[in-house]
């Protein structure tokens, strides 16, 4: 291996060198939306649960240091617009930092085809090699990809660094899901409210929270009761403790 190849590799062999691009990818493309799961659909998904949780909790916290229903609505309705611009700000920023993490990838690889062909077919005919490729046809495989540019850009970023170019969203579709989602638990809870009060507005977010749940994690493909399970547990216990510090509070300062 000469210094060139030395230096391109960081030391590491043409496997090794493969195994830390792959990891270096799945870093630059994690993200709190996923890579699976269409990002706007975990968006909602994800702005449901906290937007119930957070005006549940609000409420409880308000009624608690008793404050009247009809304020109570009210405080939650402003509260729920301002929430939702920065759900669907917040969801957007976090898509464009995440293709920002994709171009820059693109362009390192791009440069390095530029600069350092012979690392790159080493690189490419270790990949290949994996795939059980030996041989004449290994060769033949290797020449055609090295002889255009650009399908050699997409087969590196493919398969050295494990880039799915074509799951990548634009990032106002994740805002806009993330604020379909904040606008579907605000309305549930306020029909909820309208039929049955504070307690119809608890089952009626109880059961927009476990949809959004149970949607999530059938696209996911993780297990569904359990899920479900889990996240309602959590979302009670956090309404619990709202529940409990507010009374708590409240008597202590004779409210």
């Amino acid at each position: 291996m000469n210094e060139k190849t030395h230096e391109h590799f960081e030391g590491k062999d043409a496997a090794l060198h493969l195994k830390a691009a792959r990891e270096k990818g799945a870093r630059a493309t994690s993200e709190v939306h996923g890579v699976e799961t269409p990002g706007y659909i975990t968006a909602a998904a994800d702005s449901i649960k906290e937007t119930t949780i957070i005006l549940l909790g609000m409420g409880i916290l308000l009624s608690g240091f008793g404050i009247v229903s009809s304020k109570i609505v009210w405080i939650l309705a402003f509260f729920s617009c301002g929430w939702l611009f920065w759900r669907v700000g917040r969801s957007a920023l976090l898509g464009w930092a995440r293709l920002e993490r994709l171009h820059r990838l693109i362009e390192q690889e791009r440069w390095e085809i530029e600069h350092h062909r012979a690392q790159e077919k080493e690189e490419l005919t270790a990949m290949y090699q994996q795939k059980g490729l030996t041989g004449k046809l290994l060769e033949q495989v290797i020449e055609v990809l090295m002889a255009d540019d650009n399908r050699l850009l997409r087969v590196m970023l493919e398969e050295e660094l494990g880039l799915t170019l074509e799951s990548y969203e634009h990032p106002l579709k994740q805002g806009m899901g993330a604020g379909v989602g904040v606008l579907i638990a605000a309305l549930t809870l306020g029909v909820g409210f309208f039929f049955g009060g504070f307690i119809g507005s608890a089952i009626f977010s109880g059961l927009i929270f476990a949809t959004a749940t149970f949607i999530a994690s059938k696209l996911e493909g993780n297990e569904l009761i359990k899920s479900v399970v889990w996240n309602l547990a959590v979302g009670i216990l956090a309404i619990g403790t709202i529940h409990f510090l507010a009374l708590w509070i409240a008597h202590a300062l004779h409210l």
